[in-house]
Order: structure tokens, then C-alpha cells, then sequence
């Protein structure tokens, strides 16, 4: 327990920083990995790799969590879009991250919000997958 209270956060995520994790997330070998493997660890280690390759230095956590963040964010802004009338919303990378994602929003709105748009893989059965792996993986190690 002492360990977690002394843990530093991790520096803010700059915007050149995220829009390069972007396109390292972007690959199509990179994101057929995620799609067909339930199991992503090796994934986000390479995708840390590549982040540290471009000179920042995150490990392979705190990828797949900013990845989280991302697609999270960007399904909430797709889903409020999808409500009849509702504003036209969008958010930070909403462009970058549609071009990842696909689907087909209803709208490509030119309000920009603060929070920080969110993705992922191209199902939301995929979406659930992978936060429940989340999931299992927060419990495991709260359990050790």
C-alpha cells in the first residue's frame, strides 16, 4: 500500500506526444494485433517501443491506457452524435481517431470540447473485450 502512495504520475501527455501515439496506434499491423488478440501485452510493449523510437519515454501501461482514454472519449462523442437532437459535438483527435476507428458518425462536428477524445478496435463487442481484459488485469494485480 505504501508502494501506490509514493508512485509519481506520469508527466501530462503533450499533443505532439499523443498525436504520434496516434499514428503509432494507426498501423494497420498494430491494430490487426489488437483486434485478434484478446491478450495485448506484447502489443502495447511494442507500441511503447515505438513511442520511445520517437524519443518520449512511456512504458507499455501507460500506452494502452491513453489508447483507453482515447477511444473512450471518441465513442461518447460518436454516441452523443448518434441522439437526434443533440449539438453537433467533437473532441480533441476526433478526426485522427475516426480515420483509425472508422464507422460512420453522424456527424463531423466543428465544436471543439476539452476532454481528450477516446478509441479503440472497430466493434464495440471488441470495446467490451478489451475493457473487461482491463478489468481482469486491475483486479489480478490488486490481488497480489
Amino acid at each position: 500500500m505504501m508502494e501506490s502512495q509514493n508512485r509519481r504520475r506520469a508527466p501530462a501527455w503533450t499533443e505532439r506526444e499523443v498525436r504520434d501515439l496516434i499514428t503509432v496506434w494507426g498501423d494497420e499491423t498494430v491494430l490487426a494485433e489488437l483486434r485478434s488478440k484478446r491478450r495485448n501485452a506484447t502489443t502495447y510493449a511494442k507500441v511503447s517501443k515505438s513511442m520511445q523510437d520517437r524519443g518520449y519515454n512511456r512504458d507499455a501501461q501507460q500506452c494502452r491506457v491513453k489508447i483507453k482514454e482515447l477511444r473512450q472519449a471518441y465513442q461518447r462523442t460518436r454516441d452523443a452524435n448518434g441522439r437526434s437532437g443533440s449539438e453537433p459535438q467533437t473532441c480533441r483527435f476526433y478526426d485522427e481517431l475516426h480515420a483509425i476507428l472508422g464507422g460512420t458518425a453522424s456527424t463531423n462536428p466543428p465544436m471543439l470540447y476539452d476532454y481528450v477524445c477516446g478509441s479503440s478496435e472497430t466493434t464495440e463487442e471488441h470495446f467490451r473485450e478489451e475493457e473487461d481484459d482491463d478489468n481482469d488485469a486491475e483486479n489480478s494485480a490488486q490481488t497480489q
